[in-house]
């Protein structure tokens, strides 16, 4: 029993891959980090195309999409090839190009549309990342650059030329891409939108009851969008999309419903039944319907919508998580000053802040201005640091307020240096976004304002009311102006 003991551990032993090599990281330094605001997690994840959306061959497949239709591809590949990328000694990661590359190799030897398909989606979305927004519109480009442009245009060009192949042979996911290019620029002369080229591709693919293409066929007949205005129309395919169970086609019903609009008669009974349909279905693109059915049950509509505090804050927290910002701002307000029934917590409020900040709106921005400012024991360290930072994120953003605070900032040196120049620019913008407190600024002159430090700063938003209990008092600047 030993002896085959023994053998058997020598067997698994021989069996036993080689380790995986641990990369060099010794080498690797770190890059100097920015001044920039504080790291708070994402929680609306970038969106991106459903590749796994494939559709199923049709008859008459007999010849390659790719290439040369004289050629007999023997065996198609059933999946891209990852052999690269598998563990061992051999272990790496490619280069961008030698990726791509792979992949057309691959694509070249099917005949597969579904995988043709897919790799004119990676093709697209690969281009998309080639070159920065920001060297994109640079009205100069160096030589390594316009490189890099004309690269990108390579690849999107032959993307699109794979698409236009699958759509001309009936293919409704192809269509509908293709046409999603076409209305976001890709694909088009200098960049612009082409809804003459996208609006026919939307009615192909809606044509064989693709839900997405039925949606963007509706938004363009009830806008004028590469066709006339008919709102007639783009409620037949709205419903056509409400058959798949779209929630941005549910939810247009619904509000066309509740406020009789696209011609339609006024039902707020219907409009609700809708919405509630579209809340059911809502995801990270389309969770409007869980904002609105919030709304009316904060306020509620007789005989239709009872008030209910409880379901509407349930509904604020279901579109929050999926990254929706007016919902969790509105949540942020709620924790904050004890509306809506919920209590007063700090700690969610700066959490539903945090989040609706992280999309970029800008009141959420400023909210966490005032909490920066007063902290909050266990929760938020306080600090005029970050205050200034994120009034001044929302100020980028033109909301009059926080320009006017940060110029309030730049003039008295609070979270930055004073800079009465800075402080200036910031009043003038303010004034001209209608903030009164600018204007008086700008006419009193740039006389002695300085602050009553440790409480002084902590005087919130004036039309929104005092914090509660948690907040630590309040006090306004020698003129008797709110900061926020």
């Amino acid at each position: 029993m030993a002896t085959s003991a023994q053998a058997y551990q020598q067997q698994q032993q021989q069996q036993q891959l080689p380790p995986v090599p641990i990369p060099n990281i010794q080498n690797y330094q770190a890059q100097p980090q920015q001044q920039s605001l504080p790291s708070v997690p994402q929680t609306h994840p970038a969106s991106v195309y459903e590749e796994n959306q494939l559709f199923s061959p049709v008859d008459g497949r007999d010849s390659s999409i790719y290439g040369d239709r004289s050629r007999v591809v023997s065996q198609p590949a059933a999946l891209f090839d990852h052999s690269h990328l598998r563990p061992g000694k051999q272990a790496n990661l490619l280069s961008h190009d030698r990726t791509l590359e792979l992949y057309r190799e691959n694509a070249k030897k099917t005949n597969d549309p579904e995988l043709i398909f897919e790799f004119s989606v990676f093709m697209i979305e690969s281009a998309k990342q080639m070159v920065p927004p920001e060297q994109e519109n640079d009205p100069n480009p160096g030589p390594e650059i316009v490189k890099q442009l004309e690269k990108r245009d390579e690849v999107i060009k032959e993307a699109t030329l794979l698409l236009k192949r699958l759509s001309d042979r009936g293919y409704p996911d192809a269509q509908y891409f293709l046409a999603d290019c076409y209305a976001n620029g890709i694909g088009t002369v200098r960049g612009r939108q082409d809804f003459d080229r996208a609006f026919p591709l939307f009615i192909l693919a809606a044509k064989h009851g693709h839900p997405d293409a039925c949606y963007r066929a509706g938004t363009c007949c009830e806008h004028g969008w590469g066709c006339r205005r008919e709102s007639a129309k783009a409620v037949q395919f709205y419903k056509k999309a409400a058959v798949g169970l779209h929630p941005g086609a549910m939810y247009r019903l619904g509000t066309a419903e509740l406020n009789g609009a696209l011609g339609l008669p006024r039902r707020p009974k219907e409009g609700v039944k809708w919405l509630k349909r579209s809340a059911e279905h809502a995801t990270e693109e389309f969770p409007h319907a869980l904002h609105e059915l919030a709304l009316l049950h904060e306020r509620g509509i007789e005989n239709v919508v009872f008030v209910d505090f409880d379901y509407a804050a349930e509904l604020l927290a279901q579109a929050a998580e999926l990254g929706y910002a007016p919902s969790a701002f509105k949540l942020g307000e709620c924790y904050e000053y004890g509306k809506m029934g919920c209590p007063l917590d700090p700690a969610l409020s700066i959490h539903y802040y945090n989040i609706a900040a992280q999309q970029d709106h800008k009141d959420a921005c400023f909210a966490l201005t005032a909490w920066y400012l007063v902290g909050s024991p266990g929760v938020l360290p306080q600090s005029d640091t970050e205050a200034y930072l994120w009034a001044k994120k929302a100020a980028e953003m033109g909301l009059a307020k926080a320009q006017y605070a940060v110029g309030y900032f730049s003039e008295t040196g609070v979270g930055t240096e004073a800079d009465p120049q800075t402080a200036l620019k910031w009043y003038r913008q303010a004034a001209q976004g209608g903030d009164k407190r600018a204007t008086k600024r700008l006419q009193t002159g740039s006389r002695s304002t300085a602050l009553d430090r440790g409480l002084e700063m902590e005087a919130l938003k004036e039309e929104r009311g005092m914090r509660g209990a948690h907040s630590r008092g309040h006090e306004k600047d020698k003129d008797g102006c709110l900061v926020m």
